[in-house]
């Protein structure tokens, strides 16, 4: 709904290539970015070169608000995982859509609540040494509100890249995982059980 709100108010959404950063670590706040259409991952990168992914953003959904909200500069890369169409909101306008619609304002709220569960949740698991641990209550998570049946879009590599393991340990543990019967692949694809 918000997206169809910003194309017949006066927003342009832009086309992105796959690879191109959005925003780097340490650059001011200009805008919050909504997505029209593909993917963007939020990571950060370590002395090693390792990415740790802080979140997947997909059509319908926005990232950047945190960094606006406060006036403190980026903390991680935004970088175009599938070519995008991204619409960016400057501070004075997001602003001023907070203050004037408050369905808007609740699903914020919400959507601010939901990743500091999340990141929660991920410090509590980066602190549990088991990785099979850590791997369950990531997919479990990923996979919470989808329906029956439906596969999770997501690759083996930014599973690793979420939990903070190795790739080789990832597929290790969700082929362990099938074969226990704790979760459903099919052709590859993590699939929702019944609960």
């Amino acid at each position: 709904m918000i997206i169809k709100y910003l194309l017949s108010n006066k927003y342009q959404a832009v086309h992105y290539k796959k690879g191109a950063v959005i925003y780097q670590p340490g650059a001011e706040p200009k805008a919050v970015y909504f997505i029209k259409s593909g993917e963007v991952r939020m990571v950060t990168v370590n002395d090693d070169g390792k990415e740790f992914i802080q979140g997947i953003f997909k059509a319908n959904q926005y990232f950047g608000e945190p960094a606006l909200l406060l006036n403190k500069p980026y903390l991680a890369f935004t970088i175009v995982t599938r070519d995008a169409e991204i619409i960016a909101v400057n501070k004075n306008d997001f602003f001023k859509l907070i203050e004037e619609d408050r369905s808007f304002s609740m699903e914020l709220i919400k959507t601010l609540s939901n990743r500091l569960f999340y990141k929660s949740m991920m410090l509590e698991e980066l602190a549990n040494e088991q990785a099979e641990h850590r791997v369950k209550t990531l997919v479990a998570y990923l996979l919470k509100n989808m329906e029956k049946g439906a596969s999770l879009d997501i690759t083996r590599q930014q599973l690793a890249d979420m939990s903070g393991l190795r790739v080789e340990t990832v597929i290790r543990i969700v082929k362990k995982l099938a074969d226990e019967k704790v979760l459903k692949l099919q052709r590859g694809k993590i699939i929702k059980m019944e609960t």
